[in-house]
């Protein structure tokens, strides 16, 4: 057999080999999808590959948070509604989480402002690091404006079931908790 062959042949084998690995991959990948209890909905099925830092910089998968609804708040430390509705948030979280609601605040802002304005107001949900970067993640959950507050209510299938820009409080929160 010819150098040239014997190259052709190991080049039709590795093809072979990945095409068989990126198939056994692939039915992997949809066998967890459809998994119960962890389908996603595919408008936020990106959600779960992020991380980000707490305040404290230890890390946040939102991996961890997948499988429950769950309430993402974008908020900024220099954003007035942002900062009256997180007692709003802190109180719907206390009185929800045993009904299995989870909720995230991102702040769109640094790691010093958000350290330093959670020891004058600390929360009991976690609190994650989005930097600017977040005004594009608000965005692809539909925030087109890109205003704060925004908030957004998933099911736990990761579906969104309300979108609201601007301030918002604790009796709103629990009748959307309650339609859900």
């Amino acid at each position: 057999m010819t150098a040239r062959r014997q190259l052709l042949w190991a080049g039709v084998a590795a093809a072979g080999v990945a095409a068989g690995v990126g198939s056994a991959l692939w039915r992997q990948h949809g066998q967890a999808a459809s998994a119960p209890g962890t389908a996603s909905d595919p408008e936020t099925a990106f959600l779960w590959d992020l991380a980000f830092d707490r305040p404290d910089g230890s890390p946040l998968a939102l991996a961890s948070l997948r499988g429950k609804p769950l309430v993402i708040n974008f908020w900024a430390t220099w954003c007035p509604p942002c900062v009256k509705e997180m007692p709003e948030f802190d109180r719907f979280h206390r009185d929800f989480s045993a009904k299995g609601w989870q909720v995230l605040g991102l702040a769109v802002d640094g790691p010093t402002p958000v350290r330093d304005f959670l020891k004058r107001v600390p929360v009991g949900y976690p609190i994650a690091l989005a930097g600017f970067e977040g005004t594009e993640l608000a965005r692809k959950l539909g925030n087109t404006q890109g205003a704060l507050p925004y908030t957004v209510l998933l099911d736990a299938r990761g579906k969104p079931l309300r979108r609201h820009l601007g301030e918002t409080d604790y009796p709103r929160l629990a009748a959307w908790a309650a339609e859900a």
